[in-house]
């Protein structure tokens, strides 16, 4: 390595460092979302699958709480820390593809100014461990076609099986690594080969215990994931939808690169043919079906998680090999300067809109939902209310409500979601002794309250309503409802649609 393109390395490194450094500040100070505090449940109970996902971002939940405990940092510990050996990867495949330096630190650093990887990685869900594992499936691939060596594909079997570990969408590498091999002549032999097959068995032999999980539970992780979109439920409206918030989550000036070099690639042949291939098939087999996905139900943002690894490759190579005229070299120039700094300023903006409110004048937002801003404080009046009444259990109506619940009140406080009870199978059953005394039900105020109340206990009061602030902004109003006299099982034990 010469002393140019050591420098370019040590530059690289350091920038990721920074970034990773800047991420880990913002986690120990951001409230979790409620996915996140879910997350985090389902890490309290190791397993090999749940209702939602498989179980990867449950695994890297428990390692950080391990090292740095149940607080907001613990969570997001080791999801954050992955961000340095993605960089690795793509560093890597893009050295291995396309050659030299730059290309190489130019697609790690673009991957890390993306808000799919700053935010992705800091907010801890299912996506953030596959973007780790679609880096490496991209590495291994490279290094099957840069050494021709066989046992690459193990390589490749076990980054596929650590995506399948982490979301349903990576059965899509099958597809893309198939088309991979079929359109370069050159790549054909593997078939014939047993080498690409044995990768498979190690992919489903990581998978396994999700299969079984499922099996043991009538399959209903895999039919609510896989039946999201039904062909008769035809609403073209969604795909409207795709390219604004992919041009939001990949950053403006990083989507014009991506998008630029993913021309070069198909029209203007930048890159030998396997390594351009290989780039197009990882981004167009997902797109392609979630393209097709959105004509039917809403594809959110988050869920193109795999593809941003070839394209950050692909945005560049718009910007050190595809050859360009003079205007669009402008433009090619002005986005690789800036984009880092954008990519940054957009991270830091969106962390201190979170947390604060300043940015939009303390009025609601798309983050004050889902980030737990003055959860801390709620929770605190919460349980004080709790102890007043000698309430011995805490009901809530969702999900959300009950992960926040579990998180920010004294640990083991008995909190429990009234139904959709597969979702905490894993769990156990609560102890039915804490069920039969009183109880307090916390949910948004709505209007007619809860009737059917009325019906199950034979004494209900409204005890208190709470709010949820961000700064001097109400984000809900909760009404804390106290429950006497069960007539009966307080729990909605009805089967999940997808098992009836």
């Amino acid at each position: 390595m010469g002393g140019a393109d050591a420098r370019i390395v040590r530059n690289t490194a350091l920038m990721i460092i920074a970034l990773v450094v800047l991420r880990l500040v913002a986690a120990a100070l951001t409230p979790i979302t409620f996915d996140e505090a879910y997350y985090w449940m389902w890490s309290n109970s190791l397993a090999g699958g749940y209702y939602d996902h498989p179980p990867m971002v449950a695994y890297v939940i428990r390692a950080g709480t391990m090292i740095a405990g149940d607080t907001e940092l613990g969570v997001r510990l080791v999801s954050v820390l992955l961000a340095l050996p993605m960089s690795y990867a793509v560093y890597r495949a893009a050295a291995i593809l396309f050659g030299g330096a730059r290309v190489a630190a130019t697609s790690a650093i673009l991957l890390n100014v993306t808000m799919m990887a700053s935010i992705g990685t800091l907010i801890v869900t299912p996506d953030a461990p596959l973007l780790v594992a679609s880096s490496f499936v991209l590495f291994f691939l490279a290094k099957v076609l840069e050494t021709g060596r066989g046992a690459w594909w193990l390589a490749v079997g076990a980054a596929v099986g650590a995506a399948l570990l982490s979301k349903y969408t990576a059965m899509f590498f099958g597809a893309a690594i198939l088309i991979w091999l079929a359109a370069v002549p050159k790549l054909r032999r593997w078939f014939l080969s047993p080498w690409p097959y044995l990768g498979g068995l190690v992919a489903l032999a990581l998978f396994s215990p999700v299969i079984l999980w499922n099996a043991d539970h009538h399959w209903v992780s895999f039919a609510k994931q896989l039946g999201r979109a039904r062909i008769e439920d035809f609403r073209p409206v969604f795909i409207a939808e795709l390219i604004p918030t992919q041009i939001a989550f990949a950053t403006p000036l990083v989507f014009i690169l991506g998008a630029m070099g993913l021309h070069a690639l198909t029209w203007r042949r930048a890159g030998a043919l396997a390594s351009r291939v290989l780039i197009e098939a990882m981004f167009w087999t997902i797109v392609a079906y979630f393209v097709w996905h959105s004509l039917h139900a809403r594809v959110e943002a988050n869920w193109f998680a795999p593809v941003y690894p070839a394209f950050a490759v692909a945005a560049a190579v718009a910007a050190h090999i595809a050859r360009w005229k003079p205007r669009q070299q402008d433009l090619v120039a002005f986005c690789l300067k800036w984009a880092a700094p954008a990519g940054i300023a957009m991270f830091a903006a969106l962390i201190v809109q979170a947390n604060t409110g300043w940015l939009s004048g303390y009025r609601r937002d798309a983050t004050v939902r889902s980030v737990g801003v003055g959860w801390r404080a709620l929770a605190s009046e919460i349980e004080a209310v709790r102890a007043k009444t000698d309430a011995t259990c805490i009901l809530a109506p969702d999900y959300g409500t009950t992960a926040w619940l579990a998180f920010y009140l004294p640990p083991g406080t008995c909190v429990v979601q009234r139904d959709q009870r597969i979702r905490w199978v894993n769990m156990g059953e609560p102890d039915p002794k804490l069920l039969a005394g009183k109880l307090l039900y916390v949910d948004e105020l709505r209007a007619g309250g809860h009737p059917f109340f009325n019906e199950i206990f034979a004494q209900v009061t409204r005890v208190a309503e709470l709010q949820r602030k961000r700064g001097p902004f109400v984000v809900e109003t909760y009404g804390i409802d106290l429950l006497e006299g069960a007539r009966g099982d307080v729990l909605d034990r009805s089967p999940p649609p997808e098992a009836r």
